[in-house]
């Protein structure tokens, strides 16, 4: 087992032994499991999965929806700083796909680069909590 720590700017959301951490990092998703070399990175927004223990099943991982943040791994041992991290239970999907919808209309209608930046971070954003609120819908089916 491995210890993870999932910190948000409004606390700790998950503190706890995990089998497997999956993270979202520049050079793509990372599974990270107990004795890990150590790792400093950055977490790019994505999809962070835990599984507690070594038998579960995909759905039973807990999933958190993320908008990047800093990875930390040494001593047995993950923390991940993250400005937010949603579980599927935290996001309404009307509102992720309105957010969604949105952020396209900001992008398509971008007439400067700081202005693009900020439309398709929204965009990301928006991407991964109708992501993570469709891996619950299809949970709920396979039940």
């Amino acid at each position: 087992m491995i210890h993870f720590e999932l910190v948000t700017l409004n606390g700790t959301k998950f503190a706890s032994e995990a089998h497997e951490v999956l993270l979202p990092t520049p050079q793509g998703i990372i599974a990270v499991f107990q004795h890990h070399m150590p790792l400093i990175s950055i977490a790019v927004p994505g999809i962070i999965n835990v599984r507690k223990k070594a038998n579960d099943p995909d759905d039973l991982m807990t999933t958190y929806a993320t908008n990047g943040g800093i990875i930390e791994i040494a001593d047995n041992g993950i923390r991940v700083l993250v400005d937010e991290a949603d579980t599927a239970d935290e996001i309404n999907e009307k509102e992720a796909e309105k957010a969604h919808q949105e952020a396209l209309e900001l992008k398509r209608t971008a007439e400067d680069q700081v202005s693009l930046d900020k439309a398709q971070s929204l965009l990301d954003r928006s991407a991964v909590r109708l992501k993570v609120s469709e891996l619950k819908r299809r949970r709920r089916r396979n039940q």
